[in-house]
């Protein structure tokens, strides 16, 4: 198997995990606090990376990759969950989905920016048109209904993009799995100290889907999707693999729907199917 191939596997296997992160978020928010589950989540995927590494007796990373781990760090472990979690209280899962329409476009700029790459014109022609679908269909069905909540998750789109390029960039020279396990480790010790502070009184009330929502985000969202996804952008490249993530809400909404019982309206089918379209168009001119 080429490169090219591999790394659109690995892509794949990423977005499919880390579709179930905002149902999963949802159901956790209906009984944790977003500051809570944020920084538990990253507390418990940090000491599972903390563990893999010892295992695996990995070198600490060198003065220079420290800085690149910090970024990823802020963007994926601390920035995208806190925001998507404060949003998930005033949106659903299923709206807030559509936002990861414009996932590919920030993730594209930041790998020009950090990533050094340099796609087609064509390529960005697709992929803006892709974010204003996305961005239109949020003026017309969200910001009039919670323009709060629609804030916090193009902030937390932003974030993520960075924190994608970034670590896809040192995962060239680091690895894949060792670039979000030393940023968990990093984020490890304030996240534990939050965690402890923000921890409830008692977990009575606690319903076991919001622990089985708080398992998934610690173990699959924080952790092992990133391992296949930075792999894939490594080895795809970050603007063409990163295309990927348009199919993360077909998923998403399934899941929605499935899971949460969430109404899935015939214009957020429609708009995930138009965006899906440009990126595939836009995956083709992505170098």
């Amino acid at each position: 198997m080429d490169k090219t191939t591999s790394g659109w596997i690995n892509g794949f296997l990423g977005v499919l995990i880390f579709s179930g992160s905002l149902p999963a978020t949802r159901v956790a928010v209906a009984d944790f606090d977003p500051v809570f589950l944020t920084v538990a989540r990253a507390a418990i995927a940090g000491a599972l990376a903390l563990g893999l590494l010892l295992v695996f007796r990995q070198k600490w990373p060198k003065p220079g990759e420290m800085i690149s781990l910090v970024v990823v760090a802020l963007g994926v472990v601390v920035g995208f969950p806190l925001l998507t979690a404060l949003a998930l209280k005033h949106v659903t899962s299923a709206h807030s989905i559509v936002f990861v329409g414009l996932l590919p476009l920030a993730t594209a700029s930041f790998a020009v920016l950090r990533g050094g790459e340099r796609p087609r014109p064509a390529f960005w022609l697709f992929s803006g048109l892709g974010s204003l679908l996305v961005a239109g269909f949020a003026l017309l069905q969200g910001v009039t209904a919670a323009p709060v909540g629609d804030l916090l998750m193009l902030g937390a789109i932003i974030v993520c993009g960075l924190g994608y390029a970034e670590g896809a960039k040192l995962s060239r020279t680091l690895g894949g799995w060792q670039v979000i396990s030393w940023a968990l480790v990093l984020s490890l010790p304030v996240m534990v100290v939050l965690a402890l502070a923000t921890m409830p009184s008692s977990f009575a009330e606690t319903g076991q889907p919001a622990w089985l929502g708080l398992a998934y985000v610690s173990v699959f969202s924080m952790l092992i999707g990133f391992v296949f996804w930075y792999r894939g952008l490594a080895q795809g490249g970050i603007a063409a693999v990163g295309q990927l993530q348009l199919l993360q809400p077909f998923f998403g909404l399934v899941l929605a729907a499935g899971l949460l019982g969430e109404a899935v309206s015939g214009s957020m089918v429609a708009v995930t199917a138009a965006v899906v379209a440009c990126v595939a168009g836009a995956k083709r001119f992505a170098r």
